[in-house]
C-alpha cells in the first residue's frame, strides 16, 4: 500500500502546535478513506509544547535547535546565519531519512528551516497561516510556494486560500450541553454560571490579575470563575484566589470540557482561541496581546464586527473594568445568547478535513483522486 510521508513544522506554543496536530489527525483519517497510509512526522524543538504533545498524540517527533529571528538589531544577528544553516542542514537530513513527500508549515521557529530545506530538496511546501497578520516565517514560506492556506478571513498573503483553522475534533464536534455536567464535575464546579478566563499556554498576568482583583464582584453576582493561570502565574494565583469563587488551574488539556462549562470566555485573541470560540458558539471578551506585528488585534476583528465578542485593550484591562463591563455582561442573558449565535455563525467545524484535502491534493494529486499509484508534485 502506498504511503504519504508528511513533515509538519509548527512548534513552540499551542497556537502553532494544536493546528498541526489536528491536521495530522485529519490526514490519517482522510488517507485511510483514499486507500493509502500516511506517516506524519512533527518537526519541533526540545523546549516547545510539541515535545510533550506530539508523542502523547502518537506522532513521531524530530527535534532541531531553536533559532529565533531577531525582531530588532542585536548581537544575535551576527550568529544567525551559521545557526540557521545548521538547522537547515539537519532538516534536510530529516527530509531524506523520512522520505518526506510534502512539508507543511504553521509558522514559528521551526518553519523557516523547514521551508528552506524543502526548497533545496524540491519537495512541495504548504503554508498555513493562522493569523490575519502573518509572521515572518510564513511570509517567507509564501514567497517560495503557491500553496498557501489561511485560518481567518482577511489574511494578505500571495495565493492565499481560506480553509479555516484546523481544530481538534473534540472541539469541532463538541455538544456542550451533553457534557456540561461531566465538565462541572471534572473541574469541581457547581451550577453557578461560569466565566472561563485564560491567557494561552503560558498564561497571562494581565488577565489573571484583573480577574482576581474583581473576584469579590464575581462572588456577589453569584458567578464562579475557572481561571487558567499558566506555568508562570500558578503559585501566585492560587495564593490570592478565593476558592469559593475562583477555581485556579495551571493548564487545561481538556478544553472541550472547559468550553462546555463556560458561559463566557475571557482570553487573549490568538488565532486558535478566536477559531475555537466561534466553532463552539461562546460569547467572549477578548484582550489582544500587544506584541509581534499586532496580529491579535486583527484576529478579533471578525468576531467583534459580528457582535460575537467584546474587545478591551490590554492597557485598559484591569479589575475595575472587569467589575464594570464583564460582570454586568454575565447578567445580560439576551446579549450573551445573541453573542453566542453570532460566534457560531462564523465557526468552521470542517477546517481540519478541508486543509488535509488541500495537502493531499498538493502532494499526491493522482493518488488523492484515484486512490492508486503515487507521484511527487515536484513543484513548491
Amino acid at each position: 500500500m502506498p504511503a504519504l510521508h508528511v513533515l509538519l513544522a509548527g512548534g513552540g506554543t499551542a497556537g502553532h502546535v494544536e493546528p498541526a496536530l489536528s491536521t495530522a489527525d485529519a490526514l490519517k483519517e482522510l488517507t485511510a478513506t483514499l486507500g493509502f497510509d500516511c506517516e506524519v512526522t512533527m518537526l519541533g524543538t526540545a523546549d516547545g509544547l510539541e515535545a510533550r504533545l506530539a508523542p502523547e498524540r502518537g506522532f513521531d517527533l524530530e527535534l532541531i535547535p531553536r533559532v529565533a529571528l531577531p525582531r530588532r538589531p542585536s548581537v544575535d544577528i551576527l550568529t544567525l546565519g551559521p545557526r540557521l544553516r545548521t538547522c537547515v542542514k539537519q532538516t534536510e537530513e530529516i527530509l531524506t531519512n523520512r522520505s518526506i513527500d510534502v512539508v507543511v508549515g504553521f509558522g514559528g521557529y521551526v518553519s523557516v528551516p523547514a521551508y528552506l530545506a524543502a526548497r533545496k530538496a524540491n519537495i512541495p511546501v504548504v503554508v498555513h497561516e493562522a493569523n490575519v497578520r502573518p509572521g515572518y516565517a510564513n511570509k517567507l514560506g509564501a514567497r517560495i510556494t503557491t500553496h498557501v492556506a489561511t485560518g481567518l478571513p482577511g489574511t494578505k498573503l500571495p495565493h492565499a486560500r481560506l480553509t479555516g483553522m484546523p481544530l481538534r475534533t473534540s472541539i469541532s464536534s463538541l455538544d456542550r450541553a451533553a457534557v456540561r455536567e461531566q465538565a462541572r464535575a471534572h473541574f469541581g464546579l457547581d451550577d453557578r454560571p461560569v466565566v472561563l478566563a485564560f491567557g494561552g499556554s503560558l498564561g497571562a498576568a494581565r488577565i489573571t490579575g484583573a480577574i482576581l482583583g474583581a473576584q469579590g464582584a464575581f462572588g456577589q453576582a453569584g458567578l464562579q470563575v475557572l481561571l487558567v493561570a499558566g506555568t508562570r502565574g500558578i503559585d501566585q494565583a492560587r495564593a490570592q484566589a478565593d476558592t469559593s469563587v475562583v477555581t485556579v488551574v495551571e493548564y487545561i488539556d481538556r478544553m472541550d470540557l472547559a468550553y462546555s462549562v463556560a458561559d463566557l470566555v475571557v482570553a487573549r485573541s490568538g488565532a486558535m482561541t478566536c477559531a475555537e470560540v466561534a466553532a463552539v458558539g461562546i460569547p467572549s471578551v477578548l484582550v489582544p496581546l500587544p506584541i509581534g506585528n499586532g496580529e491579535q488585534k486583527w484576529n478579533a476583528e471578525s468576531l467583534t464586527a459580528a457582535g460575537a465578542a467584546l474587545v478591551i485593550a490590554d492597557d485598559e484591562f484591569n479589575a475595575t473594568v472587569v467589575r464594570q463591563r464583564v460582570v454586568p455582561l454575565m447578567s445580560d442573558l439576551s446579549r450573551l445568547e445573541s453573542m453566542g449565535r453570532a460566534a457560531k455563525s462564523l465557526g468552521r467545524n470542517d477546517a481540519d478535513r478541508v486543509f488535509a484535502q488541500f495537502i493531499v491534493d498538493v502532494a499526491l494529486p493522482e493518488l488523492s483522486r484515484t486512490a492508486g499509484g503515487s507521484s511527487r508534485d515536484g513543484q513548491t
